[in-house]
């Protein structure tokens, strides 16, 4: 079978390979693989798990199906998904030029020109992912995630590589808590992650439903979800809605970045937070992204 190949049109600026850096930040990820040049991803289709192959090409993403028949259908599903998830749709140039003038974001912007705001297209996934990481350290997060993903998620093996694709919500809202407490999930957290489930499930909740809200609007009903706060409705904004505004204020990572950036000994206040926050204005989120980047290196 001959594979086929979907081609996505990217507007400049937008670096590839900045993005493959960051999404291969942690060896634990178990939604994606990512290589060198290219990022395998198990799209969940309308349950149908298609298998893509995400590479650089002449005219933008290339994304091809080694081992699937698509329809023009799927295409277009994938093609959002892909879209959302690399933050296509985004005008990024407000940004950078934004960072010309700002002696702290200038640097970054610099560094990894292209990078753009990599992102959770799924809302059950980008909420239990940050339900997942409240208060505890970043590689637990991932380990949590991956004990979670392969007990209730559903795989795909080609050529020898088994690929996920994140638990769905009809299945996780069936679960009693004490099923996640033997992975180690703490009692409040697998309630947390249930309850969105059921809540999504029963059809109270959903992206599509929240799209047609204000920032402002989706704020609000995030934080009536429970186990949500302040800190998680402002990433779920920025992570799953694209909100370049969001700002996770109270992050860790945001404010051991500030602390190294501005050379200080001592920690940020969140007073001081805010203020530099103000600088970002209009492009929170991507100020607070790319400061998150700086903390990996070279990966």
């Amino acid at each position: 079978m001959k594979p086929t190949q979907l081609t996505i049109s990217v507007d400049s600026p937008f670096d590839f390979h900045q993005c493959l850096t960051f999404l291969r930040r942690s060896n634990a990820e178990v939604m994606h693989v990512a290589t060198g040049d290219a990022v395998w991803k198990l799209f969940d289709v309308n349950g149908r798990l298609l298998l893509g192959e995400i590479k650089k090409g002449t005219q933008g993403l290339v994304v091809t199906f080694p081992a699937d028949d698509v329809t023009s259908e799927d295409e277009t599903c994938v093609e959002r998904y892909v879209r959302e998830w690399f933050d296509l749709d985004q005008d990024v140039a407000g940004f950078e030029r934004l960072a010309e003038t700002h002696d702290l974001l200038r640097p970054l912007v610099r560094e990894y020109k292209g990078l753009r705001l990599i992102g959770f297209p799924d809302l059950f996934e980008a909420l239990a992912w940050a339900v997942i990481g409240q208060q505890i350290t970043l590689s637990f997060a991932y380990t949590l995630k991956r004990r979670f993903v392969e007990r209730y998620g559903r795989e795909r093996e080609v050529d020898g590589v088994t690929y996920w694709a994140f638990p769905r919500p009809e299945n996780v809202a069936e679960l009693a808590p004490s099923d996640l407490r033997d992975m180690q999930f703490s009692m409040r957290k697998a309630e947390y992650i249930i309850g969105i489930a059921r809540e999504m499930t029963a059809g109270t909740l959903s992206k599509q439903q929240l799209r047609t809200y204000s920032p402002e609007q989706i704020q609000v009903r995030l934080l009536e979800l429970r186990g949500v706060g302040e800190w998680t409705a402002d990433y779920v904004r920025m992570k799953c809605f694209q909100d370049k505004t969001a700002f996770p204020v109270t992050d860790a990572g945001l404010h051991q970045a500030l602390k190294h950036h501005l050379n200080r000994n001592e920690k940020v206040t969140l007073e001081e937070v805010w203020t530099i926050g103000e600088s970002f204005a209009g492009w929170e989120a991507y100020a607070t992204f790319y400061l998150w980047r700086s903390l990996y290196g070279n990966v």
